[in-house]
């Protein structure tokens, strides 16, 4: 389908990234994250102390040199719209810049909201031509990585593409829950299946699979020319995934992208870091993990900062140095706005505003903002979300028959804490 002349940069022309639009899929429920998501949109929540998960894909557009984004939001969006709002309408347009929220509007049928990713781009088609870009990035805003989306344009151009589908490679009989690519010796995909229940391995590595991240670069106008194929077929899903890569798969030119190819690392990082932090327990570990000596993402790192909503708050306080009643933290991350006060707080991650109070003890905590712990409360291995009020004495993570009774409790141990849940104990 594609051509070397319509490919082509042009003189001057790089890098491709000032040629290019970021269209990020944000509408994701995140079903898996539970409660996490009953009042929140997946990408809208919390991450590392400071950011929402939907930050790391705008901040990878944008240190790439990206500086047209455009967010499609649907489930339960108010969260993240506002965040957006708050910290990421600093792009100009008399700077050639926008920054567009696109919600679910019936734009193109008063009958539909978006029916699937493939549709929530072909309904702001027109908006998209506005802003006449050369490539599509288009981007799911629910992961957490660092990447350099110049290095996959790049390769689309160079390789004459259709579409460009990054992807890492993972265990075999670890990719049944990924759309999966199966690839010849230079890199063409000669397959791609969705959720395969034997993936097939990646050649000369038969034991390893390449896991699609649903990360795609297109040319714009093949992208629109092919939307309009999709939104005319009744029977699709219009779902990029499962009808819109298998077809140019069958009847054009897709190419895989490795992600170590384009992974951003600092120099303490050793692997190239890739998270879908889906699940409780994926959403705990990750978090958890940012409190290691040398954790496997590096938030430091001044040369790919990760953007976000900046809050006005005022330092972290420690306060009380009694034998039995001192305000510490051990190998945690504490954010701006906490008050550890007479408690200790040990390999946990506190976001913005939390209070903990005298004879607390917390071990492998994910706190979210603003979250008040009573006094001689003892919280193991939990997530307790965003305002909750912990109530003087509380244990968790102590016995797990009377976790799994009065809260969310995964099969590896963690235990996700609600107002809900506390309130219906009272």
């Amino acid at each position: 389908m594609a051509s070397g002349e319509e490919n082509a940069p042009r003189g001057g022309d790089w890098p491709l990234a000032r040629h290019a639009m970021a269209f990020v899929l944000a509408g994701g429920r995140g079903s898996r994250l539970m409660e996490l998501t009953d009042r929140r949109a997946k990408p809208a929540v919390p991450f590392g102390g400071k950011t929402r998960i939907i930050d790391f894909t705008l901040s990878n557009a944008l240190n790439s040199g990206i500086r047209r984004l455009a967010v499609a939001t649907q489930y339960k969006a108010h969260s993240l719209i506002r965040h957006l709002q708050r910290g990421w309408t600093f792009l100009r347009p008399e700077r050639n810049e926008s920054f567009d929220i696109l919600p679910a509007s019936q734009r193109v049928s008063e009958a539909n909201w978006y029916l699937g990713t493939a549709d929530a781009v072909y309904q702001n088609i027109d908006i998209i031509a506005d802003y006449r870009p050369r490539y599509i990035v288009l981007l799911a805003g629910d992961h957490i990585y660092k990447m350099d989306y110049e290095r996959m344009l790049q390769q689309h151009v160079n390789d004459q593409a259709d579409v460009t589908v990054c992807s890492i490679a993972v265990p075999r009989m670890e990719a049944t829950g990924f759309g999966v690519i199966a690839v010849d010796g230079n890199n063409r995909i000669i397959d791609f299946v969705e959720k395969p229940a034997d993936p097939p391995g990646i050649p000369g590595m038969p034991e390893m699979a390449l896991a699609s991240m649903g990360i795609y670069v297109f040319n714009t106008e093949f992208l629109f020319d092919i939307l309009r194929r999709d939104a005319a077929d009744p029977h699709s899903s219009h779902d990029f995934g499962k009808d819109i890569i298998p077809y140019i798969v069958k009847h054009g030119r897709a190419v895989a992208h490795r992600f170590e190819s384009s992974c951003v690392r600092a120099s303490t990082e050793m692997l190239p870091y890739w998270r879908d932090v889906g699940t409780v327990d994926a959403y705990w570990e990750a978090n958890i993990g940012l409190t290691e000596i040398v954790p496997a993402l590096d938030l430091y790192d001044n040369s790919w900062p990760i953007w976000t909503y900046a809050e006005i708050t005022p330092p972290a306080k420690f306060v009380h140095d009694l034998d039995d009643r001192r305000g510490e933290a051990i190998s945690s991350l504490v954010s701006g706005g906490c008050i550890v006060s007479g408690a200790r707080v040990q390999q946990s991650l506190l976001f913005t505003g939390c209070h903990v109070h005298s004879h607390a003890r917390l071990e492998g905590a994910v706190v979210l903002p603003q979250v008040d712990i009573g006094r001689a409360a003892r919280l193991t291995r939990v997530v307790v979300d965003r305002g909750v009020r912990i109530p003087a004495g509380l244990v968790v993570g102590e016995d797990p028959v009377a976790d799994a009774s009065r809260f969310r409790r995964t099969d590896a141990g963690i235990t996700l804490i609600t107002q809900s849940m506390l309130d219906r104990l009272a």
